[in-house]
């Protein structure tokens, strides 16, 4: 039992449930990530007794919240936990195109951020929200449900920020804020943009917090698609039974296949392996998306190849800008305006009067790379294409009915008067 703070807000911390077993792996033979082996662990860290300045909050909402908010399940409290973990923090913060570009926003975007209130949602080791207290920020609410806030709370203690950094160890949907924030700052992005429904809670601190005009970094994001090519990955991971040292073990490629390609996988590749332009599945403004439409993201696609070449699958990846305010008031003074909408695959996109100035955060094959990599989705069997040959069908990516923070992916693709199906789970 955590011991109850001196404050009006804070309330003794309830024992979490017993986390569910760990979920499956993204598929036999993929290339993990530090961030997704270290979500699968458990161990917790211990609160240190002088935390003087972390308030600690419930993590199960007491019944009149709950009528109103979210539910926190066992699979949140596993997913909050297994954050805990020190390794998947050294990762995202040694990724340095992640890590410089979000000081770069910060900087940037300084004249916002000096002299405001912000909320950093998911704050882990306390990083961005360092980064806003030296960019002039007057407080800075750094917001983590995992165990990982105890430490947060320490770093900042030992960089002589506690008179501006408050670290509230709960879920935004729980803690406790007495005023309207300037700023939210979020790095909220999971694998294939969606993965892990983090984006939700920032919506909950946007629309609980932040006052008309404030400022969302980052402020929009793109998922994108497009079919690729990858003999080497299919003959490693397939053709390689067609002869082991000299013997016929063919009969294993039905099984080959299903455990390299049955869920999707976490992988680099790069431009040579695209073999068109690629599409918008999702297009997200964080000024005004709401979570409901994050439930379910249609979009039907066509493609026309650019070479002749074997399609093994579709590969998704996401960019993230980092724009000024999406309502200009006279207090903000922006190079970043907006003045123009259009329409993206059905979602109004606002058009920025100078895109060359915008802050972008890219996990494109051809940009250099970051720990989100790309996600692959794998035919069992490749489809030989021609130069110009159309691919077209629909994508349907869905939260799962069994853990929220997993991912159903429904596949229907055609070409070359064939038709495919592929279902895969992102757990």
């Amino acid at each position: 039992m955590f011991p109850k703070e001196n404050s009006s807000n804070g309330y003794h911390h309830q024992p979490p449930p017993p986390p569910p077993p760990p979920p499956l792996p993204l598929g036999v033979g993929n290339t993990h990530s530090h961030r997704e082996r270290a979500r699968r662990g458990t161990r917790r860290s211990r609160a240190s007794p002088d935390s003087l300045s972390l308030r600690v909050y419930d993590q199960q909402p007491q019944q009149q919240q709950q009528q109103q908010r979210a539910p926190c399940t066992d699979f949140d409290m596993a997913y909050f936990h297994s954050y805990a973990h020190l390794g998947i923090h050294q990762e995202m913060i040694k990724d340095r195109v992640r890590t410089e570009t979000y000081r770069e926003a910060i900087m940037q975007h300084q004249s916002f951020i000096a002299g405001k209130v912000v909320v950093d949602v998911g704050c882990g080791t306390g990083i961005l929200a360092i980064f806003c207290a030296q960019a002039g920020a007057k407080r800075v609410y750094a917001v983590d449900a995992s165990d990982i806030a105890l430490q947060a709370n320490e770093v900042v203690k030992a960089n002589n920020l506690s008179d501006v950094i408050v670290v509230l160890h709960g879920r935004v949907e729980d803690v406790e804020i007495d005023e309207e924030v300037d700023v939210i700052i979020s790095e909220w992005m999971g694998y294939m943009l969606l993965y892990e429904s983090m984006l939700g809670s920032v919506i909950t601190a946007r629309d609980r917090w932040l006052k008309p005009g404030g400022l969302i970094l980052p402020s929009n994001a793109t998922l994108y698609m497009a079919p690729v090519t990858h003999s080497d990955r299919y003959s490693e991971s397939v053709d390689f039974w067609r002869n082991v040292y000299g013997i016929d073990m063919s009969a294993m490629l039905s099984l080959a296949k299903q455990c390299a390609f049955e869920e999707p996988s976490v992988e680099t590749i790069t431009g040579e392996n695209i073999l068109t332009w690629p599409h918008v599945v999702k297009y997200i403004d964080c000024y005004s998306v709401t979570i409901p439409e994050l439930e379910t993201v249609t979009t039907g696609f066509k493609f026309n190849s650019m070479m002749r070449a074997p399609l093994h699958g579709f590969a998704f990846w996401f960019d993230v800008e980092f724009n000024g305010p999406a309502i200009p008031t006279s207090d903000y003074h922006s190079s970043t305006s907006f003045t123009e909408n259009h329409l993206v695959n059905g979602s109004q996109r606002k058009k920025r009067t100078n895109p060359s100035e915008a802050l972008v955060l890219s996990t494109a094959p051809e940009d250099p790379p970051t720990h989100w990599q790309q996600t692959l989705i794998y035919f069992y069997d490749p489809i030989e294409l021609e130069q110009d040959q159309a691919i077209e069908g629909l994508v349907t990516l869905t939260q799962s009915k069994e853990n929220a923070r997993f991912m159903n992916i429904h596949l229907e693709y055609t070409s070359g008067g064939r038709s495919h199906v592929k279902e895969s789970v992102m757990r």
